[in-house]
C-alpha cells in the first residue's frame, strides 16, 4: 500500500501538476488576459508593501534559481568543476538559508498587512490567501530541512533528491525508488512544491510570466519605423 501511495504522490502527481501548470497557464493567457496581473493593493495601503515585497521577491528569486540550477545540473558537472557533494550541500544550506530567511520575513510582513488591514482583507480573495499559506508552509519546510541536512553533511541525501528531480524532468524511470529512505521533510517539501505548480494558473502567480517576458523584451531587435 505504501508503495502505491509513493507512486501516486511522487511518480504520477508531479506530471499532473506540471501539465496543469503548463496547459492552464496557456489557456488563461489565451482566454483571460485581463486577469494576467498581480492585483496590487498598493492603492489601498502603501505601508509595509515596499519592504515586504522587496524582501519576499529578492528571497524567492534566489530560492527559485538556486533550486533550478542546483537540482537540474547533473552531479558530474559539479564534480568536473571541482565542487564535491559536501561542499555543494554547504553552499546550498548557507545560500538557501539566507534567501529563505529574507523571503520568510517579507512574506510575514505581507501576510500581516493583508490580514490586519480591513480594506485589504475585504478585497482579498480566497486564492490570494491560499497562495500566501502555501508559500509560508513551503518556506518553513525548506528552512527546517536545512537543520536536517546539517546532521548529514556528506551530501548523499542531496544527491538522491537531485537524481529524483532530474529523472522526473527527463521522463526516466526509477525516480520514486530514490525517495524510499529520504527524510519526510524533503518529501513534504517536494509535494508542496508540485502543489504550488498545480495551483499556479488559477492564482495571481501568473504575473510571474510577465516578469520573464519583460526581461526578454529588453533583448528584442530594433524596429525601424519609416514615414510613408
Amino acid at each position: 500500500m505504501e508503495n502505491y501511495v509513493n507512486q501516486a504522490l511522487f511518480g504520477f502527481y508531479p506530471y499532473l501538476a506540471l501539465a496543469v501548470f503548463a496547459i492552464g497557464s496557456w489557456i488563461r493567457f489565451d482566454r483571460e488576459q485581463y486577469t494576467w496581473k498581480s492585483d496590487s493593493s498598493e492603492l489601498l495601503r502603501r505601508g509595509q508593501l515596499r519592504l515586504g515585497s522587496n524582501l519576499f521577491h529578492l528571497g524567492i528569486l534566489g530560492i527559485f534559481f538556486g533550486h533550478l540550477v542546483g537540482l537540474l545540473t547533473p552531479a558530474a558537472v559539479w564534480h568536473a568543476v571541482g565542487l564535491e557533494a559536501p561542499a555543494k550541500q554547504m553552499i546550498a544550506m548557507v545560500a538557501g538559508g539566507l534567501a529563505g530567511a529574507a523571503c520568510l520575513l517579507g512574506l510575514l510582513i505581507l501576510i500581516h498587512r493583508r490580514m490586519v488591514d480591513p480594506r485589504i482583507r475585504a478585497t482579498s480573495r480566497g486564492r490570494d490567501v491560499l497562495v500566501l499559506v502555501l508559500f509560508l508552509a513551503q518556506l518553513l519546510l525548506g528552512l527546517y530541512s536545512i537543520t536536517i541536512s546539517a546532521q548529514h553533511r556528506d551530501g548523499l541525501e542531496m544527491l538522491k533528491l537531485m537524481d529524483y528531480v532530474q529523472r522526473i524532468a527527463t521522463f526516466r524511470g526509477g525516480a520514486v525508488e530514490l525517495l524510499a529512505d529520504v527524510h519526510w521533510v524533503f518529501k513534504a517539501h517536494l509535494f508542496l512544491g508540485f502543489t504550488i505548480f498545480l495551483v499556479f494558473p488559477f492564482t495571481r502567480l501568473v504575473h510571474i510570466w510577465s516578469g520573464f517576458a519583460s526581461a526578454l523584451y529588453m533583448l528584442r531587435p530594433y524596429q525601424v519605423v519609416r514615414q510613408r
